[in-house]
């Protein structure tokens, strides 16, 4: 999971940097990026992380207790059921997308609209190949089946870059090309790719809107809360270009790219280490066997901390070089870098918490509890938009953006620990705590690293040589890897003896370690 996610934010960072240095920023990548909005706010209303949230957890339960034909029943219901939903909101977006697009972008001028209403359009029937891979994917996920999932945003990646280099010369503005690929990577990476590979599990579907069976009512009252709350994570993209368009063309732009950036580290280990973890939660639960759980979650949690805080400092620390490495080449200019690289530093100050956030969430879903989580997670969002208000009046201007975001998250992060606890009769917060700590310190070496690169003559020397940039931020990134994990060592920290275990099994080719045991829980 972990590689393939990867590799999903690899190529993520090559469709940006390709999108940089062809398109630039301007108001076209603005409304390209604004496109997004009003698909992404229909499958946050009727889908999004709500379904596979509720549905996994049910599904597992049925399957984990002797119960399979019920669990493939429900999935039938579910499946037929959200499919019309879904395909009726498809077509009622469609037909209101110029409205809609004024909600998601309020403070672009007319001019660009019917460009985001273009582009929007083209995109509302991947959220349809959206829905139907992420049951698919819940389903294999719950079948302990983690590699054919990671497929999906690889190969919608791949699309987008077609759509980037092939489709955008054959259609006008180029940009719309991006959407196509979109549509196309979608359908393919979600719905074909995870079709063929549920088959191999013996998938039981038959069309049915059974909608009494207990499994399936139990699905949509945990989907509900989901649905009904403003949790941060679901509305954040949605708050964040909102007031993104109030400013002057490519801000939007300036905050999707080092978005994407902080987004990197939390799709390698918050999601995929979150994914990974929710099939084993939920079996836990299943079988009562809570003591397991409150290691797995604390463990998980622990090893979260571990990777990301290096990431954190090096983010922050190197931001500027990163950027321009990533994307300072062709239309994209040195001051769409600079501006960038702040809009990251701001960013990088949540990479923990965003990390973490997705690993908090999928203990409160395993348990079936999504009120608690969703309640906190609106909380939070309104926190967010006062801070957005209150820090734009300080004179950070879009800036204030990701830095109310990182602090929303550190507080959202910090009210789902405190309430999962007793829920799980006690969390190892001492622990969490023990390796935040010792974790920001073994990050002085790596930081000062990276501080002695990014600031001296030699850091200003590279600047806007683009090979040369990109060659140091690797090495200074590989450097502070064995830096890091010396100084972890030292300190003689749990977590590290993963990374000792993973380098002993590749060196010798062993049998991989129990699945508890690679989260770096306690002997």
């Amino acid at each position: 999971m972990v590689a393939s996610l990867l590799l999903s934010r690899v190529l993520g960072l090559v469709r940006d940097a390709i999108i940089a240095g062809k398109f630039g920023s301007d108001g076209f990548t603005d409304a390209y990026r604004l496109a997004f909005a009003v698909p992404d706010l229909l499958f946050f209303l009727i889908a999004g992380g709500a379904l596979s949230s509720a549905f996994i957890p049910v599904f597992s339960e049925y399957l984990h207790t002797e119960r399979e034909r019920e669990a493939w029943h429900i999935f039938s219901v579910v499946t037929t059921f959200m499919s019309i939903l879904v395909i009726a909101f498809i077509v009622a977006a469609w037909i209101f997308a110029y409205p809609l697009s004024q909600v998601v972008a309020p403070g672009k001028e007319a001019e660009w609209l019917p460009y985001i209403v273009q582009m929007s359009r083209i995109l509302l029937p991947a959220q349809f190949a959206f829905f139907i891979g992420g049951i698919m994917f819940g389903t294999l996920y719950a079948n302990q089946r983690f590699s054919v999932p990671g497929l999906g945003p690889n190969i919608y990646n791949i699309g987008i870059i077609f759509g980037a280099l092939v489709i955008s010369s054959v259609v006008t503005p180029g940009v719309v090309g991006m959407s196509w690929g979109a549509l196309i990577g979608a359908f393919l990476g979600n719905i074909v790719i995870p079709y063929l590979a549920i088959r191999s599990i013996g998938v039981r579907f038959k069309p049915s809107l059974d909608l009494k069976h207990p499994g399936v009512k139990k699905v949509f009252r945990l989907m509900l809360p989901v649905v009904l709350g403003l949790s941060l994570p679901g509305v954040y993209a949605l708050i964040m270009g909102a007031f993104g368009s109030y400013y002057e063309d490519g801000v939007v732009t300036y905050l999707e790219f080092s978005n994407k950036l902080m987004q990197a580290p939390l799709g390698v280990f918050g999601q995929s280490l979150a994914i990974a973890v929710f099939p084993a939660l939920t079996q836990f639960f299943a079988q009562n066997r809570m003591d397991m759980y409150r290691s797995q979650l604390s463990s998980t949690m622990r090893t979260v901390i571990y990777l990301t805080v290096p990431i954190t400092v090096l983010m922050f620390v190197m931001a500027p070089q990163i950027v321009g490495a990533m994307y300072e080449h062709g239309k994209f200019t040195a001051a769409d870098s600079a501006a960038t690289a702040e809009c990251l530093r701001y960013f990088a100050i949540g990479i923990v918490a965003w990390c973490l956030h997705p690993i908090l969430m999928r203990g409160f879903f395993a348990m079936q509890s999504t009120v608690t989580p969703i309640i906190l997670g609106t909380i939070s969002t309104a926190v967010f938009v006062g801070l957005i208000f209150a820090l734009r009046g300080l004179g950070l201007e879009y800036r204030a953006l990701p830095l109310a975001g990182s602090i929303s998250a550190i507080t959202l992060v910090i009210l789902l620990s405190v309430a999962v606890a007793p829920k799980i009769g006690g969390l190892d917060l001492k622990g969490i705590g023990l390796t935040l700590g010792k974790s920001v310190i073994a990050s002085i070496p790596l930081g000062l690293l990276g501080v002695a690169v990014a600031f001296t003559q030699f850091g200003q020397h590279i600047a806007g040589q683009k090979l040369q940039t990109l060659v140091v931020v690797g090495g200074v990134f590989l450097l502070g890897a064995w830096a890091y994990y010396f100084a972890t060592r030292a300190l003689k920290m749990q977590e590290s003896d993963f990374v000792k275990r993973a380098m002993n099994r590749r060196a010798k080719s062993k049998e991989p370690v129990s699945d508890v045991e690679a989260m770096g829980s306690e002997d």
